[in-house]
């Protein structure tokens, strides 16, 4: 998802010489961010309180009023185990080891809501590489990063790099009722930089539109930029969202023409009662160059999850990928039915997630085991851990 001519371009002109001027490790220097983080809002938490027992009236409701909206500190990590019925990793995003203890990410996010918000979503580990891109990198701990501004309660526009607005899915494994990731999410966007507005049209209706970078970049390659939009509607039970994201991939070189990509998307969440809630979410991408044919894959997924027990949540999701043109599985006329069933444990705030998952394809050879043999499916068993705070 990541060019390496991005990356060489970004190393050379400001990457490399940014990082000698680390001289210590990636763990550390995460960590060193973390700490300076925490002895900020320690800082600041014990200087307001300071501040409070001296101030005027007038200042003690300036300082009420600024504390409305807290400084937060959240996060995650997780890890897992999978193994492989026939010694191949299902090709989505994130869960690439076979029959090996494997990290996940570990996650903090740093935050700020009111008038003027921000958030600064760090993590690392092989989720946060593959996810944010840029490994080797200062950027690859970088999730989101980015300020807010609302003028009015209606309208709020946002800077700096945020997670994308496509897809039902998400980076972060907690937020996600399976622990493995679909095919559209993998071969949709991650993330967008650039500015985007808000607009709340009614109680119900809300539009977002917005211009981004190349997708899945924190400095642009690609001359131009893309377009983003979000109509949203949200009443009661019902939420749905319609996507689009679009704009200019490839620069036209000597031998390859110029590439421009759309991708229009749909989610919905349904929620039949307390317990029992309904998703969905289906989209097509297209790709267009300058010169020859057109291209395009798309997809389903039905998604649900039921709440047995306060401490036990069932969740399932069945996905269908159209791949008539060879750009997901490289094999042309062909489709994908994946189908994953996976249970909540909920200790606290530990989760525990024991998952089975069925990949299968049309062709012999839609999928290669590590050993390099072709299958035409892929099955395994997943144990996975999630801790929040």
């Amino acid at each position: 998802m990541y060019g390496l001519r991005e990356a060489g371009v970004l190393k050379q002109l400001f990457i490399n010489p940014l990082f000698k001027l680390f001289t210590m490790s990636k763990v550390i220097l995460f960590r060193g961010i973390l700490l300076c983080s925490l002895f900020a809002v320690i800082f600041a938490n014990n200087a307001m309180s300071q501040g409070t027992a001296t101030a005027t009236p007038e200042e003690a409701k300036e300082e009420e009023k600024a504390s409305e909206a807290p400084f937060e500190i959240s996060g995650y990590l997780d890890g897992y185990y999978l193994g492989s019925f026939n010694n191949a990793p299902f090709p989505t995003s994130f869960t690439t080891e076979n029959k090996s203890f494997s990290l996940g990410m570990a996650n903090i996010v740093l935050s700020k809501t009111g008038k003027v918000g921000f958030v600064a979503d760090l993590a690392i580990g092989p989720r946060a590489e593959m996810a944010n891109g840029y490994a080797g990198t200062a950027l690859s701990y970088i999730k989101q990063l980015y300020v807010t501004y609302s003028p009015s309660d209606a309208l709020t526009f946002t800077m700096g790099n945020f997670s994308t607005h496509v897809g039902y899915e998400l980076i972060d494994s907690k937020s996600n009722i399976n622990y493995t990731v679909s095919y559209m999410f993998s071969n949709g966007p991650f993330f967008h930089t650039g500015v985007k507005a808000n607009y709340a049209l009614s109680d119900k209706f809300g539009l977002m539109l917005g211009v981004f970078n190349d997708t899945d970049t924190k400095i642009d390659v690609v001359s131009g930029k893309h377009i983003g939009g979000q109509l949203s509607y949200v009443s009661g039970k019902l939420s749905a969202y319609l996507n689009y994201i679009g704009g200019k991939s490839t620069d036209a070189f000597e031998t390859d023409p110029e590439e421009f990509t759309n991708q229009f998307d749909l989610t919905a969440t349904y929620a039949l009662s307390d317990k029992v809630g309904l998703g969905f979410n289906g989209t097509k991408k297209s790709v267009k160059p300058t010169a020859g044919d057109a291209s395009s894959w798309s997809g389903l997924a039905l998604y649900s999850k039921f709440m047995l027990s306060d401490g036990f949540t069932l969740g399932l999701r069945g996905e269908r990928i159209f791949d008539n043109y060879g750009l997901i599985t490289g094999v042309e006329d062909n489709a994908i039915t994946a189908f994953t069933v996976s249970g909540n444990f909920h200790i606290g705030n530990l989760t525990l997630i024991p998952e089975f998952r069925i990949d299968s394809g049309i062709k012999s050879d839609t999928f290669t085991s590590l050993d390099a043999k072709s299958l035409k499916s892929t099955s395994g068993l997943l144990m996975a851990v999630v801790y929040t705070f």
